[in-house]
């Protein structure tokens, strides 16, 4: 009877550590990108975890899904994850990524980081009390289209024609195109919408160039094309077509210039959301936060090789400038 009770008793001692480490919170991490391209972003992620005091790893443990530009796949990516026992789903990469999330589930904390606006795409109620079980950041991107393209034309003013790659199957890439076209207008200049879905569709659309070559090419923000940014800023380079980006990234690859907000900081600041969250915080009561600061850079080895002078009042204008 002895050996029974200490034998039962050496069963109850190994269960302890399982039910501690059941109580370990668990958090997925929804991506339309890939895991390469996200590496940057998921550090930042892991900083705002920290700020708030939880470490993957040490207190916390973290599924990853990655669609690496199959938008498609997103939405069984979401569901599959709200299946497991996680208390908050992250959503990142765009908003499809977002909603998919939110399909998925009308109960478990979501964060996002989205570029275009959550009100507007059901996300939310409001930007300060998003009212549901939804909130994280919009970087605003999406917007930020008619501003890239006073750029571009401020580096190429001899430039009359224009060209500009967008998604037709994100709610960002619509609303780009919508916008470039109405900002074309407004300052004379012709202007052509190409669409690309895929690595398919970028190939073909660059396939046009060598018949019908515009001044200058102005590339949508769009998840897709940061899982092909090298494949793009290379198409771009043997084109020899001045071209302004999205973020920071392409003009490190060798893109002409990019104009963003901070992406890395915004997913630092969902971390701090998702560990607010963890220790109690409701998405209904966090506001959604917008981005306070914005990064022009310009790569001036691109700028020469395409025969360009950089004006010393853009340079001076420029957070970076890559010699």
């Amino acid at each position: 009877m002895q050996r029974r009770k200490f034998i039962a008793l050496l069963g109850g001692a190994a269960a302890w550590p399982l039910s501690a480490s059941a109580q370990t919170p668990a958090i997925g991490f929804l991506s339309s990108r890939s895991a390469r391209d996200s590496m940057k972003v998921v550090a930042a992620f892991g900083k705002g975890l920290e700020e708030v005091g939880f470490a993957e790893g040490k207190n916390l443990s973290i599924e990853y899904r990655y669609a690496d530009g199959a938008l498609d796949r997103l939405p069984e990516m979401a569901a599959e994850l709200v299946k497991r026992a996680i208390s908050v789903l992250v959503a990142v990469g765009g908003s499809n990524a977002a909603m998919a999330a939110k399909r998925a589930s009308s109960t478990m904390p979501i964060v996002f980081v989205i570029g275009g606006d959550p009100v507007r795409l059901g996300l939310a109620a409001s930007l300060a009390r998003p009212g549901g079980n939804a909130t994280g950041m919009t970087i605003i991107s999406a917007d930020l289209a008619p501003k890239r393209l006073g750029l571009l034309r401020e580096l190429v003013p001899s430039a009359t024609t224009l060209a500009a790659l967008t998604n037709p199957n994100t709610p960002e890439g619509r609303g780009q195109a919508s916008d470039m076209l109405n900002a074309a207008l407004a300052l004379g200049l012709k202007i052509r919408l190409l669409e690309a879905r895929d690595e398919k569709g970028i190939e073909t659309a660059f396939a046009m160039f060598s018949q019908d070559k515009p001044d200058a090419l102005l590339v949508a923000s769009d998840p897709i094309f940061d899982v092909h940014r090298d494949k793009l800023v290379a198409l771009v380079a043997a084109a020899a077509i001045p071209a302004i980006y999205q973020f920071r990234d392409f003009a490190a690859a060798g893109g002409l210039m990019s104009y963003d907000p901070d992406i890395v900081d915004a997913h630092r600041q969902i971390g701090t959301y998702v560990g607010k969250i963890l220790k109690g915080a409701v998405p209904a009561d966090l506001p959604i936060q917008q981005p306070t600061k914005f990064q022009l850079v310009i790569n001036l080895r691109t700028a020469r090789a395409l025969g360009l002078t950089v004006s010393p009042t853009l340079l001076a204008r420029a957070d970076e400038v890559i010699e």
